[in-house]
């Protein structure tokens, strides 16, 4: 695939043709603009649906409508176990063991559950290393459950303010942060990927030093799984959680999933129990003592959402056929592509947040508009009008994101021109 980057259709064309992923994009549904394929950015908010999804959600319909409750029993996907028919391809996805992942409830209730499990405080470690600035929903957890466990927030959160330019954070500011407050930390809690400013972070080396001040070490996986090749076994993190809805496309407010390293597996750990996160082989024997079964199947509250995990297996079962080597391959050049054209084609209209240095970002750039907020949000609402859809968040980013299973290096090429066109003196 050419890498010598021109700002041409002839060039962006060729760079398709050559793109050995290129029959992926088949197989989702772009939304249309105009009565064509519009641009779309916004995998990191909300992944396309894969054209399968309709016929394996039907198929589900179909057998409850023929099966009833027999469909728990029979068939090559009986529903009992359907959960385990995601399993493998997920734990390709994230670098783990299968027993080491489970898909189940939401991200913010993944995060109360591992929490449970994981946030131990005491009164000479009650604190929690969190970034500024993090997602709502992380933020809205953690002060919940420091509340919970009778400390002030004010106290035992810890926020790391970034120290480097555009608000992005340096792992020396992680290492300053744990030099100085480690010994009060029970909790490492950070993203794979910042949602604002599109920063990687390396959770292996983060994990080690978390564990060298005596704490527990997770990570908020929301904008990394299916963005980046993750390693979790690997990184010896102890648990992870994550979406499904953005770049694994499994469909709006989809079922998450959660991460817990096999060194926790048969462990004796507070949890929230439930039936489903019963030893599967004496669930059915109704005792009144929870025997969690192990791996991160004990985790489970409940019985599985069939018609919500049908969309997932789909997805989970393209991302096998494609590898993510090969998707950040491709990531790597279309994201280097979009920050090419932005240098250097729209330097005098648009500066990047995220890290230049491909092993700090994933797909997403996040992009501000020279000017301020207001030339900002009048550039988003233009790319709206004009069917290229990315995300705008306060106070003043666009989040732009080519999609190496769908997006192509034409629509990189088409955003840039419509950025040009919206600067262009008498527009």
């Amino acid at each position: 695939m050419p890498l010598a980057y021109e700002a041409t259709h002839a060039w962006a064309q060729a760079a398709d043709a050559a793109d050995p992923l290129r029959a992926f994009r088949d197989e989702f549904l772009i939304p249309p603009h105009d009565g064509k394929d519009g641009v779309y950015f916004c995998g990191n908010s909300l992944g396309l649906q894969p054209r399968a999804v309709h016929e394996a959600v039907n198929a589900e319909l179909g057998r409850w409508g023929e099966l009833g409750v027999e469909g728990h029993f029979t068939g090559k996907l009986p529903w009992m176990n359907y959960h385990e028919f995601v399993r493998d391809h997920l734990a390709e996805v994230v670098g783990a063991r299968p027993s080491e992942v489970v898909t189940m409830n939401t991200l913010g209730v993944n995060l109360h559950l591992m929490m449970v499990s994981f946030y131990r405080p005491t009164a000479e470690r009650p604190a929690i290393l969190m970034e500024a600035g993090a997602f709502p929903t992380d933020r809205y957890a953690l002060e919940s459950q420091v509340r919970f466990h009778g400390f002030d927030p004010a106290d035992a959160l810890i926020e790391l303010q970034g120290d480097e330019p555009n608000g992005t954070l340096s792992m020396a500011a992680i290492e300053r942060a744990l030099a100085e407050h480690g010994s009060r930390i029970a909790l490492v809690m950070l993203p794979g990927v910042q949602y604002r400013t599109g920063q990687a972070f390396d959770l292996k080396a983060i994990t080690a030093l978390g564990h060298r001040h005596g704490c527990m070490v997770g990570f908020d996986l929301a904008h990394a799984v299916g963005n980046l090749p993750l390693q979790l076994h690997d990184s010896g993190a102890d648990f992870a959680i994550w979406c499904s809805y953005k770049y694994l496309n499994s469909g709006p407010g989809a079922v998450g999933g959660a991460f817990v390293h096999e060194r926790h597996a048969t462990a004796v750990l507070p949890r929230f129990a439930g039936w489903w996160g019963h030893d599967k082989t004496t669930r059915f024997q109704m005792g009144p003592e929870f025997v969690p079964t192990p791996g991160a199947d004990g985790w489970q509250l409940s019985n599985p959402p069939i018609l919500a995990l049908a969309p997932l297996r789909v997805s989970l079962e393209i991302f096998h056929r494609a590898g993510m080597a090969r998707l950040r391959a491709k990531s790597e050049q279309l994201t280097g592509y979009l920050e090419w054209l932005v240098r250097s084609q729209l330097g005098d209209v648009l500066e990047i947040v995220t890290p230049a240095e491909p092993e700090r970002r994933g797909v997403q750039l996040s992009i501000r508009v020279l000017g301020g907020r207001e030339r900002g949000r009048a550039l988003f609402d233009y790319l709206m009008a004009h069917g290229i859809v990315g995300d705008w968040r306060e106070p003043d980013v666009i989040r732009i994101s080519p999609v190496p299973l769908y997006n192509r290096f034409a629509d990189c090429l088409a955003f840039a021109e419509a950025v040009r066109a919206w600067a262009a003196p008498g527009h």
